[in-house]
């Protein structure tokens, strides 16, 4: 069976940029207008957090906010049932249970995950995750380690129980969609870098103050490996972040020397590009169960976002 973006629109950004290209602060507003461009779209929209809707509105120049009360508005204004977004919802699987927290940095409360998403279309298994940028809230302005702690453990689970439920036969593949780049290898564009065996960072944050162990990735990289290795079929990783586009295989064994093949990283366009250029482009993923790749890639570029290079 056949299918592309086209039917399931997914996004791996921010709620900052699915509504200006001047970065609003984290306002009630953001918010607003964000879900009525989502709402806007034909196909069903699926749409998981980014650091520019929460981790980040600590900072002075995006208001000055409480990082966690934003999440937890997030989580009550957008992802206050269980169907997507878009004219056209489709009904989705929720990660109901209290293990994150909320509420705020100075009061915080348990509280259910239900930003984290799974639905299955297809023959493929899709799923969102709550993974943040730079250091997945261990680093910069109002960092919270505790909040990390609790997330990457629901994160954990929730990837866990996808790979759980791909399991049946029929089940081709799986693609996962977060906001934060992890970095996966040796060789990295904007993210940290990383032992290929033992997954540990071997860069620094990527901003500051950091926690004491800033790491907010491995042990996620871990199970994930783990899972891929076992699922022996096509897992696609998608996610922004860096805002570069590319399409590789990152990922080693635990030995670090042979390459998993079943597994493909997807990064979108941003608009992160170099002196006064840009690139908010997007990419339409081809899904066809009945071939061994599972997954096919084509980057769509905007006529209108393209620059114009002089002719020497």
């Amino acid at each position: 069976m056949k299918s592309a973006a086209a039917a399931a629109f997914a996004r791996s950004a921010s709620v900052r940029a699915a509504v200006a290209t001047r970065a609003p602060t984290c306002s009630n507003e953001l918010y607003v207008k964000a879900l009525a461009n989502f709402n806007l779209l034909k196909a069903p929209a699926m749409f998981t957090p980014g650091d520019n809707d929460w981790t980040d509105c600590d900072r002075p120049n995006n208001g000055g906010f409480d990082s966690l009360e934003r999440l937890s508005y997030e989580r009550a204004f957008l992802f206050a049932d269980d169907r997507s977004f878009g004219r056209h919802p489709v009904q989705q699987q929720v990660q109901k249970e209290p293990l994150c927290l909320g509420g705020s940095n100075t009061s915080p409360i348990s509280e259910a995950c239900v930003e984290n998403r799974r639905w299955t279309v297809g023959g493929v298994v899709y799923a969102t995750l709550n993974i943040q940028g730079s250091c997945n809230n261990l680093c910069g302005d109002g960092f919270n380690a505790a909040e990390y702690t609790a997330r990457n453990a629901a994160n954990i689970a929730w990837m866990e129980e996808t790979f759980k439920e791909a399991g049946h036969p029929q089940v081709a593949g799986i693609m996962f969609i977060s906001q934060g780049d992890p970095g996966f290898s040796k060789f990295e564009f904007d993210a940290p870098l990383r032992d290929p065996a033992t997954l540990a960072q071997t860069s620094g944050p990527s901003s500051s103050p950091a926690a004491a162990s800033f790491d907010g990735f491995q042990e996620f990289l871990v199970s994930l490996r783990r899972q891929v290795i076992a699922f022996g079929k096509p897992v696609t990783y998608v996610h922004g972040d860096s805002h570069y586009f590319r399409i590789d295989k990152p990922m080693m064994d635990r030995s670090g020397l042979i390459r998993l093949q079943n597994f493909t990283r997807l990064e979108t366009f941003g608009d992160h590009a170099e002196g006064e250029s840009t690139d908010v482009q997007w990419v339409k993923v081809l899904v066809d169960a009945s071939t061994p790749e599972v997954f096919a890639y084509q980057p769509q570029i905007v006529p209108a976002n393209l620059s114009i290079v002089p002719v020497p």
